[in-house]
């Protein structure tokens, strides 16, 4: 089992998970978090870190959100690793919440 960001991540791109990860399996796009599934430990410690609860493990993830399974592993492999906390960008706080953002991911 791995645990996956989805889609309230989009646009609100807060870093806090990654502070708290001990594997260092956060991979950082323009405007969206992803996490490696081969590097993924099951620690569950990023999930109560994330402002915006867009943390999920795979067997707990909302069935509307299933595909982001798939599109954590796809983007680890061409994202790279985030070591650190950063700033939000700042109108994320506006974005939380707002469904359909798919189409607002940047590859």
């Amino acid at each position: 089992m791995t645990y996956v960001v989805t889609e309230n991540c989009i646009k609100c791109k807060y870093t806090d998970c990654v502070e708290v990860c001990p594997v260092d399996c956060f991979r950082e796009g323009p405007n969206f978090l992803v996490i490696d599934p081969d590097e993924c430990i099951d620690c569950t410690l990023c999930v109560p870190e994330c402002p915006v609860g867009a943390i999920f493990s795979e067997d707990e993830i909302p069935e509307e959100q299933r595909d982001f399974i798939a599109l954590n592993a796809e983007l680890a492999r061409a994202w790279p690793v985030i070591l650190e906390k950063k700033d939000p960008p700042a109108d994320a706080a506006q974005w939380d919440g707002v469904k359909g953002k798919r189409d607002q991911l940047e590859k």
